[in-house]
This record gives C-alpha cells, sequence and structure tokens, in this order.
C-alpha cells in the first residue's frame, strides 16, 4: 500500500478541473486579438475572472492572473506600498526572497513557539508601507491573528498583504479580505493545475507592474493571458468554495486519527508543531527522525520536510527556528498534509509505518 500525504506541496488535479480546462484548449486564440476566435477566447478569460471576483466576494477589477503563488507574492512584496516592510519570520521563502529586492527598509516581527505572531503591536514601525502576514503557515499550518494585524497595519498608514496560498482550501478568504488589502492564491493547492494564481489587490490600493512588455491585467503585467490556467484556477477556488465545510471536517478527522495514533505510542517522543492550526496539515518533530522522511519514502509514504520549494536545501526550516527550535530539532520535523481523496487506511497505513520505521 502507498500513502500519499503530501497535499500541502500540491494536490492532484481534478476531473472537474481538468474536463474544464479541456474545453479552454479548443479556445487557442490570443484573447487580446480583435477576430471572432480572439473575441471568444477573451469572453471565457473574462467569465474566468468574474467566476473568481464572485467567490472571493471582490470586484473582477481587483483580480490579477498570475503564474502561480511565488509570482503573486513577489508581485505584492515589490510593488505594493511605499516605505518600509514589515514582515513576519515564517512567510513563505517567495515573501523573504523578495523583501530585499524592494528596496526599503524590512523589519521582522517575532512569533511564539506555536508559530503565531506576537507584539506586532511594538515591533511594527510607527511608519509602514506594507505588511506581509501569511492567512496559514505552508509548514506548520499556524493561523495569524489577521483582523488585529490589519488594526495595526492602517493605523500605521500601511497595506497588509497575505499569502493565503495554503489558506484557500480551509479558510473563508472573503473573511480575509476584510481585513487585507490584497492576497496571494494558487490553484495547485486546490486541485488545480500548476502555474496558475492571482493576486487580489483591493480597488483604491496602488499596485505597481512587475512585468512589462505588454497591455494585459490592465497594464501591470505583460504576456499572452494563459486561459487554461485562468479557466482551471476558477473551476478550483469553485470547488474549495464549496466544499470547504466537509474538507475541514474530513480532514481534521484524518489528522486526529493520525496524531492519537502516533502519540499513543510514542508518547513524549514526538512534538506536534503548532497550535490553531488548519486542519489538513500535521508537522511533528520526531525524537530519533532525521532520516524519517526517506525511510517512509522507501516504504511508500510520501510526505515533505518542510515547503516543497525548499526540499533540496540542507539547512534546517526556517519556520522552526523561528518558533524556537534547535537547529538539530528543525530538521527532524516532518509535514503530512491530507486532502479530500485521503483516506483512513492511508492514514494508519502512514502511522504504522513511521512507527515501524522508528523502532
Amino acid at each position: 500500500m502507498n500513502a500519499y500525504l503530501d497535499y500541502a506541496a500540491t494536490a492532484p488535479l481534478r476531473r472537474e478541473v481538468s474536463e474544464e480546462m479541456l474545453a479552454a484548449a479548443e479556445l487557442f486564440a490570443n484573447p487580446d486579438s480583435l477576430h471572432a476566435a480572439g473575441r471568444k477566447a477573451a469572453a471565457a478569460l473574462l467569465d474566468a475572472r468574474d467566476r473568481i471576483a464572485r467567490v472571493l466576494g471582490v470586484s473582477a477589477r481587483e483580480v490579477y492572473f498570475t503564474s502561480g503563488g511565488t509570482e503573486a507574492d513577489n508581485w505584492a512584496i515589490r510593488c505594493l506600498g511605499d516605505g518600509p516592510l514589515y514582515l513576519s519570520p515564517t512567510e513563505h521563502a517567495a515573501v523573504l526572497s523578495a523583501a530585499p529586492v524592494r528596496g526599503t527598509p524590512v523589519f521582522f516581527g517575532k512569533v511564539d513557539g506555536d508559530g503565531i505572531l506576537t507584539d506586532f503591536e511594538h515591533t511594527m514601525p510607527e511608519h509602514v508601507g506594507l505588511v506581509a502576514v501569511m492567512g496559514a503557515n505552508n509548514e506548520v499550518g499556524s493561523l495569524q491573528p489577521l483582523s488585529e494585524i490589519a488594526r495595526a497595519t492602517h493605523a500605521r498608514g500601511g497595506i497588509l498583504f497575505s499569502d493565503c496560498v495554503q489558506a484557500a482550501c480551509s479558510q473563508d478568504i472573503q473573511k480575509i479580505l476584510r481585513d487585507a488589502d490584497a492576497v496571494s492564491l494558487s490553484a495547485h493547492k486546490l486541485g488545480g493545475p500548476k502555474g496558475a494564481g492571482v493576486l487580489v489587490v483591493k480597488q483604491g490600493i496602488p499596485l505597481r507592474s512587475l512585468l512589462v512588455g505588454g497591455e494585459q491585467e490592465r497594464g501591470l503585467r505583460g504576456g499572452t493571458s494563459n486561459l487554461m490556467a485562468a479557466m482551471g484556477m476558477a473551476k478550483s477556488l469553485e470547488l474549495a468554495a464549496e466544499e470547504r465545510e466537509q474538507f475541514c471536517r474530513h480532514t481534521g478527522e484524518l489528522r486526529e486519527l493520525f496524531e492519537g495514533t502516533l502519540s499513543a505510542a510514542l508518547g513524549e517522543k514526538m512534538t506536534v508543531d503548532g497550535r490553531c492550526r488548519v486542519p489538513n496539515i500535521s508537522h511533528i518533530t520526531f525524537e530519533g527522525g532525521e532520516t524519517l522522511l526517506y525511510a517512509l519514502d522507501l516504504h511508500g509514504v510520501a510526505a515533505s520536510g518542510g515547503a516543497a520549494c525548499s526540499a533540496h536545501d540542507p539547512k534546517p526550516s526556517h519556520v522552526m527556528l523561528a518558533m524556537g527550535r534547535n537547529e538539530h530539532a528543525a530538521r527532524c520535523g516532518v509535514r503530512f498534509s491530507f486532502g479530500m481523496q485521503t483516506t483512513k487506511d492511508e492514514v494508519l497505513f502512514a502511522a504504522h509505518t513511521i512507527l515501524s520505521c522508528l523502532s
């Protein structure tokens, strides 16, 4: 038996999404062309943008298509607001790597042992241009107090951006957008295609262009529009919104079964990392778990040592270090993540395989 428990890295492409993308493939013309075929493709692109806007409770003019979460994060960090940048130390690498390129002073907040941003009222600059705090951490799943962070940000004249790539499958993004001024999303975490994402920026918030060379995305992102990706993004986001309650219930039950089975056998030899988490992520630090991830792979269990985009980096997890773990502990954590297709049999198989590998 095999168990795929790495949905936080990517989810399988859903049948409903692939069918919609295949239909989009028939609309091969450039949406910016003025002939009939181009107008038909442009109408489909407009429809995809409208559908995404309806799910998110925003105007279609606030939705900008990107090639994924990384581009959306870069666009936000580089091109939103003027003045200092303040961010949590547990942000995705796309945010952390873009921060120095912004060209403004960068300030970091602090997180507690569970990955929750604390004391931001005192560590945030008196005047701030942009605050970047992710909705749900991509490694441990911690949810941030965005309402309180938004109040502190706006009181200082700043813009709040939230990377919601990992949050979209379980959290109400409409609610997050009542606090945040901008969010990023990615389709492949939701059973959509890779290479498809959006940056949502509320009207009235100035956004500079990241990619020049064309009039697409209202002149702010040059490049021929990817209609298949846009339609796949729309469908996956619609499905995630429709199934959110079921998703949370299903994955929460699986996580409870998984962690309970392991805890009953290992006790203090394991630590479940984070609290106030999304239901589909279980990040566990195991005593003697330095090589566990590789052993699990040999036994048919797919999991992750953290963010997939950093999987080949030998350095300890920056998220775990920020949470106060030492370098050894920051190398011993394993992230297990679940989806709608995950079964109890997979979870129990993975748990028993872990126990066998650690014995």
